[in-house]
Order: structure tokens, then sequence, then C-alpha cells
């Protein structure tokens, strides 16, 4: 009796692991498919489009130099580009602003932004916002950029200094 019993445990023990390992195997096997005959179109990645000549980017309510109290309201200013959400959808003449606080002067062409304290994004097309920084000299460079993130680069960059004051 004990014998028939161990016999259908082993079968059934077999039976689940063989079941378990080609599930594994189909798994296994569309990871490692072959996708370069797969339709990349959609996912190619346009190149970051020119910066209109005389666009520029601004601060439109702070000067260099000027002395400030925190929290700190900053308006975001651009001339000859649009301002736009970080979509994904790469428009000529369009972008979003990003504030680097104690930050490079820019960011190289091309290069994308990256998210973390010293590099803000405002890929909701805001064109304002609100900092609260410690007392002390600060740098604020203001880096417009693509729906990907991608910098436009020096050509839409600016950077001020603001003394904080307590």
């Amino acid at each position: 009796m004990r014998k028939p019993f161990l016999i259908l445990l082993a079968a059934a023990a077999l039976f689940t692991a063989c079941n378990n390992s080609s599930d594994e195997k189909k798994a296994d096997s569309m990871d490692s498919m072959d996708h370069s005959s797969m339709d990349h179109s959609t996912a190619a990645v346009p190149p970051v489009p020119e910066v209109p000549a005389g666009a520029k980017v601004f601060f439109a309510n702070l000067k260099d130099g000027e002395s400030v109290t925190s929290p700190l309201k900053v308006q975001m200013g651009v001339e000859g580009m649009n301002v736009d959400t970080a979509n994904g959808n790469v428009k000529a003449g369009s972008g979003h602003h990003h504030i680097f606080i104690d930050g490079p002067d820019s960011l190289a062409t091309g290069e994308t932004v990256p998210k973390d304290s010293v590099h803000l994004h405002f890929g909701n097309a805001q064109t304002e916002t609100e900092l609260k920084l410690a007392p002390g000299k600060h740098t604020l460079t203001l880096q417009f950029a693509d729906a990907l993130h991608r910098s436009y680069g020096q050509k839409l960059s600016t950077k001020i200094t603001v003394d904080v004051k307590k």
C-alpha cells in the first residue's frame, strides 16, 4: 500500500516539475528572442531640433546678483520657442524648462537632463515655481530642453546668482 502511494507522489512531483520547467523555457525563449526583425520605427529617436535664431531663455522676475528671501518665486521665460510638455513628442521650436540649483552653466546639446535635487524638471509646461533655498549665495541656471529632456545646450541656457537673506 505504501509503495503505490510513493509512486503516485513521485509521478505528481515529476509532472509538476515538467510543467513548471516548460513554462520557464517559454518565458526564457521569449526573453531571448531575436528582436532585430521587429519593427523599431516607433522607437527611433529623432535628433534634437535646431534652436531658432534669436531664441533665448531668461528669468522674468530675477536679476543677476539680486538679494532675495526664501521661499523665492521664480518666473521662467523663453522667446522664439514654445513651452510644451515633456510628452516624448519632439517638435521643432518647442520644449520645457529646467532649473539647476548650484549646478552647471548648461548641459551640452543633446545631453539628457538628470532628475535630482540639483536639476529640477518642469515637464508639465510650467513657467513659474517657488524655490526654498538656504541663506547664502546660490546660482540658478535656466536650461531649456526638448520633449525627451535633451538639452538645447548653451544657446538656450542662462545663469544668475542670487543672495538669499535670512
